[in-house]
């Protein structure tokens, strides 16, 4: 009997889970610990803190949104993927791939380089895509 082990492509499903996370830290940076009067973070009500965000940190924000938005598809395409027997090996490039995508998509959300940014979401559309059909015979 063979023991299922944690792939590479498993490991790629905890990054992008924590992909959001990370953006919206970096969304709320420097700002935690700081008085509210002044513009700190608002752990209160820390929704309408981040509505009223501009510039990088509403970028963050928004991508922290959208990173949320892709996750649902890349655990179903990997989950999937396994399930059908994919070359474990293809799997765990794309998935990587994709992370690494993602990341960069995040990057160049904050950084403002908006064609760039979807250039990117696409590439990393059309490879969870893949993902999702590498198994399918």
């Amino acid at each position: 009997m063979q023991h299922p082990h944690f792939t590479l492509a498993h490991w790629c499903l905890l990054v992008a889970a924590l992909l959001p996370i990370a953006c919206a830290w970096l969304a709320k940076a420097g700002m935690i610990g700081k008085p509210r009067r002044e513009g700190g973070y608002d752990n209160t009500n820390p929704r309408n803190w981040l509505a009223r965000q501009k510039d990088w940190r509403a970028r963050a924000n928004a991508a922290q949104a959208n990173s949320f938005e892709a996750l649902p598809l890349f655990m179903a395409a990997v989950i999937i993927a396994h399930q059908l027997g994919a070359n474990q090996a293809y799997l765990d490039i794309l998935a990587f791939l994709f992370v690494v995508l993602r990341i960069l998509y995040a990057m160049m959300y904050v950084a403002d380089m908006p064609r760039a940014r979807s250039s990117v979401w696409a590439i990393a559309l059309l490879v969870n895509i893949a993902i999702l059909f590498i198994g399918y015979r």
